[in-house]
């Protein structure tokens, strides 16, 4: 039986709460081993740990010193490469094909990536007039916030935990990092790479637990906390900013989304197909970054939905390492229910189902995972909650427009803003109206291609902030002016 327990000052514990779960495997409902949740005493005991090594080994390195510990930190996952594979593959059940190119390299590279955008960072330097002509010099000088806290999601579990972890720990600051419940394996996995690399103790901790009256509670509240990262959905977001209000804490927030994809008709069509594809169906439709919503222009309407439906059709449920596998379970039986109970609604409402809406037939031996058919619906208003709200599922709605302003228009009309995609050859069509778009990541013509040396980050509902490159400082550092008379 595995145990999944929590990282405290550098050591591995069960903690004193007494209180555990189930891990449960999404791919065919077996048991996978036992989470620790954390209560109180532990979640104070790391916190307290974070805090101490501030002024500890890890406050007096060089940034030199700092960053190239943390590019070890990227050498060690990538040597072992396979263990942090199977963790996340066991605990969320996506395609080894997904994780291999996606999860664990990208968990790798935050952290050497981080390490080199801070070791060429730089501030402000103004010199300026005093009226006794001497002068005076004015430089920024960016300082660690301190504790950071990190909530993570269960959908990327490693590349999102690392996301945070990376910049918090090149700008000097210690983690305290909750999990998901759903995905405890990785993140318990890492302290075991930071103890190999010589990361101090009580720089990078973990507990595990639930939100409400748990770990995730007990953590944002915790006074000694000096920040809270979370990427999540948009409740538990509103609900971590009342948190933080107490003490006057800072937040950073990645939410909820409903993206949209515009396709005109002068696309190049199976670009546009295998991108809304991917945007689509990914993850079993579990990416923030997801596509929900799809509009297309009217001459090619029929012909794209023909399309998609076939590329959806295409998508083989299977176990994660069968190299015929396209696409994973969902993460959990209570979520499966969330998404199934949309897709019940789309058909009450009187959607046309082009494909799925249900659960997929499967082999005895994985009849009891967390299976769900990629679905694609038309037909309904704009109105409807299928096109309002966000379901994170493998599923979309295609919706046809007349005139680019309609498509801008309907685009937009969400509480969420988080990212888009638009698809035309016409490049002056590509910039007019990304730039109408109310969003924090708009592609054209591609979708998840990242540089991390962009910002990232959601508009309205879909979050507060923005990380990736140096706009992670922002966050993760106070930024002092120091004024010197000469």
């Amino acid at each position: 039986m595995r145990e999944f327990k929590h990282f405290i000052d550098g050591e591995f514990t069960t903690g004193s709460s007494g209180r555990s779960f189930d891990n449960i495997s999404p791919v065919d409902g077996s048991f996978i081993g036992i989470i620790h949740e954390a209560g109180q005493a532990e979640v104070h005991a790391a916190v307290a740990a974070a805090q101490a090594a501030l002024s500890g080994p890890w406050g007096k390195m060089s940034i030199a010193e700092r960053t190239d510990i943390l590019s070890r930190v990227a050498d060690e996952i990538n040597r072992r490469f396979d263990e942090f594979l199977a963790a996340e593959v066991a605990d969320t059940g996506k395609p080894v094909s997904l994780a291999s190119h996606l999860d664990i390299p990208r968990g790798a590279a935050n952290f050497k990536m981080f390490a080199d955008v801070v070791r060429t960072s730089s501030t402000e330097f103004f010199p300026m007039p005093t009226p006794d002509g001497t002068g005076a010099l004015n430089y920024g000088l960016r300082k660690p916030k301190g504790v950071i806290a990190v909530i993570c999601p269960w959908n990327l579990p490693l590349l999102l935990m690392t996301w945070k972890v990376g910049p918090a720990l090149a700008c000097g600051n210690t983690v305290v990092v909750k999990p998901s419940e759903e995905t405890p394996a990785t993140a318990t996995l890492l302290g075991e790479v930071m103890n190999t690399v010589g990361i101090p103790k009580g720089v990078y901790n973990v507990v595990h637990g639930l939100g409400p009256d748990s770990a995730g509670e007990y953590l944002t509240r915790h006074p000694l906390v000096n920040g809270i990262t979370f990427t999540g959905e948009t409740g538990t977001g509103e609900t971590i900013m009342r948190q933080a209000a107490t003490g006057v804490r800072n937040v950073s927030l990645e939410l909820g989304g409903k993206n949209p994809a515009i396709v005109f008709a002068d696309c190049d069509l199976d670009k546009a197909i295998e991108g809304t594809t991917r945007s689509v169906f990914a993850n079993c439709g579990q990416v923030c970054l997801g596509t929900e919503r799809v509009y297309v222009e009217r001459g090619i309407f029929g012909t794209f939905v023909e399309h998609l439906k076939r590329a959806a059709e295409s998508q083989r449920p299977g176990r994660p390492a069968e190299p015929k596998t396209k696409i994973g379970p969902l993460i959990s039986l209570q979520h499966r229910e969330k998404v199934l109970a949309f897709y019940r609604l789309a058909k009450a409402e009187g959607a046309t189902v082009v494909t799925g809406g249900g659960i997929p037939d499967m082999p005895a031996d994985l009849a009891m995972g967390t299976w769900i058919e990629p679905t694609i619906w038309t037909g309904l208003p704009e109105s409807s909650a299928i096109i309002r709200d966000e379901i994170f599922g493998p599923c979309c709605h295609i919706q046809p427009f007349d005139t680019e302003a309609e498509a801008i228009a309907m685009a937009n009309a969400t509480r969420y803003g988080l990212a888009c995609s638009i698809w035309t050859e016409n490049l002056s069509r590509a910039h007019r109206v990304a730039a109408r778009m109310d969003v924090g990541l708009c592609w054209v013509n591609s979708w998840f291609l990242r540089d991390l040396r962009t910002p990232f980050g959601g508009s309205k509902q879909s979050g507060i902030g923005r990380e990736g490159g140096i706009h992670s400082f922002e966050f993760y550092t106070e930024l002092s002016n120091i004024c010197v008379k000469l």
